[in-house]
């Protein structure tokens, strides 16, 4: 680690969103705990987080988002139960994913002000650290993690790092993009970014794509930002401010990324992550042959 990088014991996970995209599903059930094969998505967040060796993992949470609290909890009937009739393998699956203590903390969005409000919310529980962000309905399949393959990056270079993947020219207005200075294989250096450019306009075609490493000072940007695409206030806008006093480098990780706050996305998840599985692989395998 270079002596002018402070090392990345923080997390924020926004998870405050309505998940429209995939009602009405999420009528009563928050986005992050619908299921990608027998886990909530947020369960592989987690342990992405974990495996980058993230130590307090902050949740920015909404209304009706309190059952995202209970899942890291004791279910003591429900583990009783296990217990009792000798379900040690689903009993210990369960207890390895429970919060240790002082592990997470939990705070409120109270308006729905966009992704650089959500995070601008945790900053007290941040504090003067830099920290990671990751999206709570994206999973990257990759080994190792994606965030752990930026948090290698942040551990050599410091500064902001950035989690990129490539899109088709024609999806770019669909996404924040970054404008590249270089590049020396996976890393990209930066020069700019913006959010969902017009059509034909985008700098490149990395697309930003839900895993950051920022320094602190992303907070006293954000607390005075304007509101950018969308009416709200975006982390984009915030990180290229920032990018005028720090540096920002791009890291186009390995790994497949399933959009889960999709229909499709979350239908995609399932089947890949499903078809992996060396339980379930073989027999996940005839079930969808059978349907075609």
């Amino acid at each position: 680690m270079t002596d002018h990088s402070r090392r990345l014991r923080k997390a924020v996970l926004p998870v405050a969103g309505l998940g429209t995209r995939v009602l009405p599903g999420t009528k009563t059930t928050p986005k992050e705990l619908l299921n990608v094969v027998d886990r909530p998505i947020l369960s592989y967040i987690v342990e992405e987080a974990r495996e980058a060796g993230i130590e307090h993992i902050v949740f920015v949470t909404g209304r009706s988002k309190g059952a995202i609290e209970d899942y890291f909890d004791h279910q003591i009937e429900l583990e009783a139960q296990l217990a009792a009739k000798g379900k040690t393998e689903i009993l210990d699956a369960m207890i390895a994913e429970l919060a240790t203590a002082g592990e997470m903390s939990f705070t409120r969005q109270m308006q729905p002000l966009g992704l650089g409000h959500a995070v601008w919310c945790a900053r007290d529980i941040i504090g003067d650290e830099p920290f990671a962000v990751l999206l709570p309905d994206v999973i990257v399949d990759s080994q190792p993690g994606a965030l752990k393959q930026l948090a290698e990056v942040y551990a050599e270079v410091g500064g902001n790092v950035i989690g990129v993947e490539s899109v088709p020219e024609t999806e770019t207005h669909k996404y924040g993009i970054v404008d590249p200075d270089g590049r020396t294989g996976s890393r990209i250096v930066m020069k700019g970014m913006i959010e969902k450019p017009p059509r034909g306009e985008a700098p490149s075609n990395l697309s930003i794509s839900g895993r950051y490493i920022l320094q602190p000072e992303i907070f006293g940007i954000l607390q005075n930002q304007p509101r950018g695409a969308g009416g709200e206030i975006q982390l984009t806008d915030g990180m290229a401010q920032l990018m005028k006093m720090q540096m920002f480098t791009a890291v186009e990780y390995e790994g497949t990324t399933h959009d889960c706050g999709d229909k499709i996305g979350l239908l995609t998840a399932n089947v890949a992550l499903a078809l992996k599985r060396a339980d379930l692989g073989h027999a996940a395998r005839a079930a969808i042959s059978a349907l075609l």
